[in-house]
């Protein structure tokens, strides 16, 4: 019974301290696909806006709307991930008949494409919180898998306040 009482302990409706994501207004309908930085300081979210599905990304807990340099510019969008401090966002975007899985870097602007094997429809994917891998999921002759993305050589890593990567290796604590 003891075991019981602490496994549940914390298990109420109050004791997660939930709060609703600040309102984006614009005529915005539900949101989707919710991806939280590492850090919890950025939320991005897909919405519908004038029919299209779109990413917005937000400050919390002001609510704040940041702007994406490139993004709006491929439409629809789906399945954001954001690294640790917000730095990349990456999302799947539709660019004619074909999907594709794009990389805003948002320090510097750019925009890295993925480039999938023709067959290999993107799904969806998530960032790892150092933005040095990604996974998708691909539909390839009706069949679903998961394809590591090893992005070392193309992003520098986004990691937490304090730690610092020697050598391209695993980051370190600093001492």
């Amino acid at each position: 019974m003891l075991l019981l009482g602490l496994i549940c302990s914390g298990c109420g409706s109050g004791s997660w301290g939930r709060r609703s994501a600040s309102p984006i207004g614009l005529g915005s309908s539900n949101r989707q696909d919710p991806s939280l930085s590492g850090n919890g300081r950025l939320l991005a979210s897909v919405v519908e806006r004038g029919g299209r599905d779109t990413v917005v990304l937000q400050e919390q807990p002001s609510g704040r709307l940041v702007p994406m340099r490139h993004l709006q510019r491929h439409q629809p969008h789906r399945s954001p991930s954001l690294s640790w401090n917000g730095r990349y966002l990456a999302v799947l975007v539709q660019q004619g008949s074909r999907r594709l899985a794009v990389i805003e870097d948002r320090a510097t602007g750019a925009l890295q494409r993925l480039p999938l094997p023709g067959d290999m429809e993107p799904e969806r994917l998530s960032l790892s919180p150092d933005g040095r891998q990604l996974a998708i999921e691909v539909l390839r002759g009706g069949r679903s898998r998961v394809q590591l993305f090893d992005l070392s050589g193309r992003l520098e890593p986004d990691l937490p306040a304090g730690l610092a990567a020697r050598g391209g290796g695993v980051p370190e604590s600093p001492p």
